[in-house]
């Protein structure tokens, strides 16, 4: 992993406005936001129409607000990214673009390469549908794909416009959702066999074990809402005790396949999935509150950006300048399915 570059949407937004924009008087809804552990995010909200209220948006608008982002954030992560990394838009041999905000065809990949004048002869592949764990699913096909061709350059760009699949009813099940995501787009290059290494001296990636979890299928969901018109964002509440018993033995098959002790991990990177569930992981890890202090960030100042949270908490911890040569460090990531995504990295 070399370059990294991270984007959001223009707007930022404390709770208590995302709340006063919508009107929202429940004290339950209320006490929902304001208990999330989150301070602001970057949303792209519905114009306010003439009564005084934000406009109601279809779902085809809601697809069309999608692309728009998503083309915007994604180019602007991707040449921070190569920015980042001393190198060109004419360097780049590979890209992949994961989302699961929003269905398109042609898709983010080709949308992207238009966007930013690459020539057609670069490979793609789009990652779309998986949730918060894509990132890191899709970070080991690009790391494949990077292994294969050495010398090539690959980059990987997760964006997600997680204001372009809200619904806003008095139920609690949508209050969870819109209490928690916001708009982010997030880059990473990688490529194999450069000697001497870049510049920008990231990591070596080792190891990837995920797991999925079929008996709990239904606890993250899109599902259609026949009355609203669009679709709908499904969150169980047992989600946070669902990772915290399963994480521990996802970790030590992680390692035991890199023949790297628990002791050995210095850093952790893990995915800002909402406060219950970085508490979870921690609780199911014996972690510190020192160790997920940067998930705990990204969570306070951007809330869930989906697949890309793991790599705006990775920025985090890059530009701390506590990683040193030789340290190991895990990223994780969780999502649908239900699924848990780990790799393993070496500075």
């Amino acid at each position: 992993m070399t370059g990294l570059g991270t984007a959001v949407s223009p707007d930022s937004y404390t709770q208590a406005e995302v709340l006063d924009y919508f009107g929202v008087t429940d004290r339950r809804v209320r006490l929902l936001f304001h208990n999330s552990a989150i301070e602001t995010r970057h949303l792209t909200l519905p114009a306010i129409g003439p009564d005084g209220r934000p406009v109601h948006e279809t779902q085809g608008e809601l697809l069309r607000k999608h692309a728009t982002m998503a083309v915007r954030m994604g180019s602007q992560a991707v040449r921070a990214c190569l920015a980042d990394a001393g190198r060109d838009l004419s360097d780049i041999d590979y890209l992949c673009c994961v989302t699961t905000t929003g269905l398109l065809s042609p898709g983010l990949s080709a949308l992207l390469i238009a966007e930013l004048g690459l020539g057609g002869e670069v490979g793609r592949l789009d990652v779309v549908g998986m949730g918060c764990n894509a990132g890191v699913s899709a970070l080991k096909a690009v790391a494949g794909w990077s292994a294969g061709n050495p010398g090539a350059l690959a980059v990987m760009v997760c964006v997600e416009v997680c204001s372009a699949i809200y619904v806003f009813d008095d139920t609690m099940r949508t209050a969870v959702v819109n209490s928690l995501f916001g708009d982010g787009a997030a880059a990473v290059a990688i490529q194999t066999g450069v000697s001497p290494p870049l510049a920008t001296g990231g990591p070596e990636v080792l190891a990837f074990a995920g797991q999925v979890l079929p008996e709990f299928s239904d606890t993250m969901r899109f599902d259609w809402d026949d009355e609203q018109g669009k679709y709908s964002f499904f969150l169980s509440p047992d989600i946070p005790y669902i990772i915290g018993a399963n994480v521990d033995g996802l970790v030590r098959r992680l390692l035991a396949g890199a023949l790297v002790d628990r002791s050995d991990i210095k850093h952790w990177v893990v995915h800002s999935g909402g406060k219950k569930v970085i508490d979870s992981v921690r609780v199911g890890l014996g972690l510190t509150r020192h160790d997920v202090r940067h998930s705990v960030a990204t969570l306070r100042d951007y809330g869930n950006l989906s697949s890309g949270s793991f790599l705006f908490t990775y920025e985090r911890l890059r530009s701390e300048g506590v990683c040193s040569p030789g340290d190991y460090g895990v990223l994780m990531a969780m999502g649908p399915g239900p699924t848990i995504e780990t790799a393993l990295v070496r500075f």
